[in-house]
C-alpha cells in the first residue's frame, strides 16, 4: 500500500506485530522440537516478504485473516525499514537452516535461534523494530539510500 499524502510505500504496524508474534512463536517450537522443518518455513516467509512477495507469505496470509477475525486497525508505517529488517531475519533463517544441515552445537544453534526470538519477541510485544534502528543508522552513514 502507498499513502497518497507523502507517496511513499507503508505497511500495516498490526500486521507486521501479528507477524513477528508468528516468527516468535515458530522459533520457540523450534527449541521444543528442532525440526528441520522450522527454520525451512523461516526462510521461504522472510524470503518471500524481504522481495516484495509477501501476498505469498504464509505468515502475512495468516496475519491478514488475524486481522480480519479480530478487527484489528489499520496502522500505516514506512515499510522499507520493516523490510530491511525481514531481510536480516531472512539471514538469521538461513543460518539456522545452514547451522541444522551441518550439525553445530546445540549452544551455537540455539544462540542464534533465541536472537532471533528475542528480536521477534520486541517487535510483536512491543513495537520495537531492532532491524529498523539499523537501517535508519545505516541511512545515516549513506551507507544505503
Amino acid at each position: 500500500m502507498s499513502n497518497p499524502k507523502t507517496n511513499k510505500a507503508t505497511t500495516n504496524e498490526s500486521k507486521v506485530r501479528l507477524i513477528a508474534l508468528l516468527v516468535f512463536i515458530t522459533t520457540i517450537l523450534y527449541f521444543v522440537s528442532y525440526s528441520i522443518i522450522i527454520p525451512t518455513i523461516l526462510v521461504i516467509d522472510f524470503f518471500l516478504r524481504s522481495f516484495n512477495l509477501g501476498i505469498y507469505s504464509p505468515f502475512g496470509i495468516m496475519s491478514d485473516w488475524m486481522i480480519t477475525i479480530f478487527k484489528l486497525p489499520l496502522k500505516p508505517v514506512y515499510l522499507p525499514p520493516k523490510r530491511y529488517a525481514a531481510r536480516i531475519g531472512l539471514l538469521f533463517s538461513i543460518t539456522i537452516l545452514l547451522l541444522h544441515l551441518l550439525s553445530a552445537t546445540p549452544l551455537l544453534i540455539n544462540s542464534v535461534v533465541g536472537t532471533l526470538t528475542f528480536f521477534a519477541a520486541l517487535e510483536s510485544f512491543l513495537s520495537i523494530c531492532a532491524g529498523c534502528y539499523v537501517y535508519s543508522f545505516l541511512i545515516q552513514l549513506k551507507i544505503i539510500k
